[in-house]
């Protein structure tokens, strides 16, 4: 099978962050999918790391000055915005996007980035208060208008001894991005940066109207670009002594597909799991908890939010009493296991009188009368819309891989949706949640 990336040219320009050290890895990475990477240094990217470093690991020369004689005897700023099939801009930093929001040609990597019409991906990374300035915003906002696309920015420590949004993206969630650019939105003119406007318009509106005419101009234009989108996941145990405690089968693989995909959208993603043995999704903060009551105060911390997706399966009852030692058998009848209910987080976040997300949505895992439970259940909860599916162990689903979810809406309405891999109905999700989210 080929892979997404194999003999993809992508032109990698370095910004002057202190994350600049981080594109060698991402060098390697995309060289290990197949890629190949032609470095390009802003004068501040050399600060932080060697021209000659980049250019070994890339195995291409590394280009960092618009006067090079004898690259511009050439036009040799027009060739590399031309010889490559995609540019990524990581860092980029804030003045980097600045210059690419505003049309400046000052430097080699502003002009090459005016000079082209590649599809373009940018993983920004700076200060918490830089990347959340209005101005740093407004560039933002400019560059996605363009088409371009954006992975990242993390949460997590800054350099300055400050927490939040403004960490590099991963190599790693760079790759997996540059991957769904090229395969996902590739430009049926074979332009990109500028020609992304027009091609979401002609979705909407010429051969493509219709079913994917929407997932496809989202896709383009950032789907959840600027929204802050929550998502729990996985199973909650809750204890009865040290060793032992109630639980379910949830392995938390659609609460997880479903994280990535928001991520992958665009959107800023906190995911509260449960416990689960399957891997964190990139580019997303990940709050690990255990109980209901746990998940819970964890979620109401991760607000607020412009999308809720509640895919946890939560336990509905815990131990009225945890023992602080291990219950022994003695050979006595066992002491009655006597529960009470736990929080319902569903209702609790939907019937929010302040700050209630725009987009609350439930799942209802159920093994008999499906839609007739969920009905129920969307009604009673007050969330906005419910995913329900068939969890009978015959089909599977449980700690499975594949998934048949129906969606039903407030007025009863259901769509059902063929039998997916849990990462495709994950992306489905992600898709309709931001068409709802833009009406």
């Amino acid at each position: 099978m080929t892979r997404p990336l194999q003999n993809r040219r992508i032109l990698l320009v370095i910004g002057g962050g202190i994350a600049a050290y981080k594109a060698l890895d991402l060098i390697r990475r995309l060289r290990e999918r197949g890629a190949q990477v032609r470095p390009l240094l802003t004068k501040g990217a050399q600060e932080f790391v060697t021209p000659l470093a980049a250019a070994a690991l890339a195995g291409e020369r590394a280009h960092t000055d618009l006067f090079d004689r004898a690259e511009e005897a050439d036009i040799g700023h027009i060739k590399l915005a031309r010889d490559a099939d995609a540019i990524v801009v990581a860092p980029a930093t804030a003045s980097l996007m600045a210059r690419m929001a505003t049309g400046d040609s000052s430097d080699l990597a502003a002009t090459v980035l005016l000079a082209t019409t590649l599809p373009i991906l940018i993983a920004p990374a700076m200060n918490v208060r830089m990347w959340q300035h209005p101005a740093t915003q407004r560039n933002l906002a400019t560059l996605r208008g363009d088409g371009v696309h954006v992975v990242g920015p993390n949460d997590g420590a800054m350099a300055e001894a400050e927490f939040g949004p403004g960490r590099l993206a991963e190599p790693t969630e760079i790759a997996d991005a540059v991957e769904a650019m090229l395969e996902q939105a590739r430009p049926a003119s074979g332009f990109g940066f500028l020609a992304g406007r027009d091609q979401t318009a002609e979705a909407a509106s010429g051969p493509l109207a219709g079913p994917l005419a929407s997932p496809l101009a989202g896709f383009l234009a950032g789907p959840l670009a600027g929204r802050r989108v929550l998502v729990t996941s996985g199973p909650t145990h809750e204890p009865i002594d040290p060793v032992r405690y109630l639980a379910n089968r949830s392995s938390g693989r659609q609460g997880h597909a479903i994280a990535a995909a928001a991520a992958a959208a665009g959107a800023t993603v906190t995911l509260v799991s449960g416990p689960v043995a399957i891997p964190d999704p990139p580019g997303v903060q990940v709050v690990a908890v255990e109980t209901a009551r746990a998940m819970l105060a964890a979620v109401e911390a991760a607000l607020p939010a412009d999308l809720a997706i509640f895919a946890a399966a939560v336990g509905d009852w815990r131990p009225a009493e945890t023992r602080g030692s291990k219950i022994k058998k003695d050979g006595t009848a066992p002491a009655p296991l006597a529960l009470v209910e736990n929080p319902d987080i569903l209702a609790t976040i939907a019937g929010r009188p302040v700050g209630r997300p725009r987009l609350v949505v439930g799942f209802a895992a159920e093994t008999d009368r499906v839609l007739d439970n969920a009905r129920a259940k969307i009604a009673r909860k007050g969330c906005d819309l419910i995913v329900a599916n068939d969890v009978s162990p015959a089909g599977g689903v449980m700690g499975g891989t594949a998934n048949t979810v129906h969606l039903v809406r407030r007025d009863g309405t259901v769509e059902t949706w063929p039998t997916l891999d849990k990462d495709e109905v994950g992306r489905r999700l992600i898709r309709h949640f931001a068409d709802l989210l833009d009406a």
